[in-house]
């Protein structure tokens, strides 16, 4: 796992716990962590990036991109810094907290859920929920 900056000055804390809990996400659903890249960039970065591939004009927080198929994970995960600390306010969460559950967001999106329906959201909701208690 490697985390990128692309025209931010925001630096991720405790990278390197992080880093290990993302890859007990990923070895809990029955897959092997591979060469998994976090952009972390800025709204106007990540609403080009979702019009681009995903036809919506409108900055989000996290966009997912697995490169590869089978068992190990190996994708692009790109995050808005600027909708993270947006969130957080929100939901009542730190920056910190706020990034952590993006980014455990953007593996459960590689390993394959997903939260286009309410069921799915829940699903993927609890997910985040646990993994963040384990951190």
């Amino acid at each position: 796992m490697k985390v990128y900056y692309y025209k931010i000055k925001y630096k991720v804390r405790e990278s390197g716990r992080k880093r290990v809990l993302i890859c007990k996400v990923i070895r809990n659903n029955g897959f092997k962590p591979g060469d998994l890249k976090f952009i972390i960039t800025n709204d106007e970065e990540i609403k080009k990036i979702n019009k681009e591939f995903l036809g919506h004009d409108y900055p989000t927080d996290v966009i997912s991109f697995r490169m590869n198929e089978g068992n190990e994970i190996e994708g692009e995960i790109y995050i808005s810094i600027d909708s993270v600390k947006y969130n957080s306010k929100i939901y009542g969460n730190t920056v910190d907290k706020e990034l952590l559950r993006v980014m455990i967001h953007g593996v459960l999106h590689l390993i394959g859920l997903d939260d286009n329906n309410d069921k799915n959201k829940r699903k993927m909701k609890e997910e985040e929920d646990f993994w963040i208690t384990k951190y």
